[in-house]
């Protein structure tokens, strides 16, 4: 499934992100995710359903009924590729180490092998600017914070 989808995914921009397949009460749910840098339409995800329903079917992957469903991953689904914290430098992020550290701030930078993090702590004159560089392998989880000001 994973080959299909990258295979559909050929103009360069869009990416996989992550493939899920569930069964609930004996009916199969086939959860595509995709990203791009410039962020993903509704008409693309509705394009790449379709020509991915027809494949799926041409191959006969799921005998029975099952729903597809192709999105770009929600702002509550954790980062999982260097590109996707590229795509959200700038951003506020809150993340969870491999050691059980938790660290919330803003994302400086990032590439294929680490990030850079700035967290506040404190306030007014006792307010102290902490800048953290953490090894991509060494990070557990990260969501993309939305703050509202």
């Amino acid at each position: 499934i994973i080959s299909l989808v990258e295979s559909q995914l050929s103009d360069g921009l869009h990416y996989l992100v992550e493939v899920k397949i569930e069964e609930k009460a004996g009916k199969k749910k086939l959860q595509i995710l995709i990203d791009s840098d410039q962020g993903v339409s509704i008409d693309y995800c509705a394009s790449l359903s379709r020509a991915l329903s027809e494949a799926l079917e041409a191959k006969e992957y799921f005998g029975d009924a099952y729903l597809l469903e192709v999105s770009s991953p929600g702002v509550d689904e954790p980062l999982s590729m260097p590109r996707q914290y590229v795509k959200n430098i700038g951003r506020h992020v809150e993340l969870e180490t491999l050691d059980g550290r938790k660290l919330e701030g803003k994302l400086l930078a990032a590439d294929e092998t680490s990030i850079q993090l700035e967290e506040e702590k404190g306030k007014g004159k006792k307010k102290e600017i902490i800048q953290h560089f953490l090894l991509m392998k060494d990070i557990k989880s990260t969501i993309v914070k939305l703050i509202f000001k």
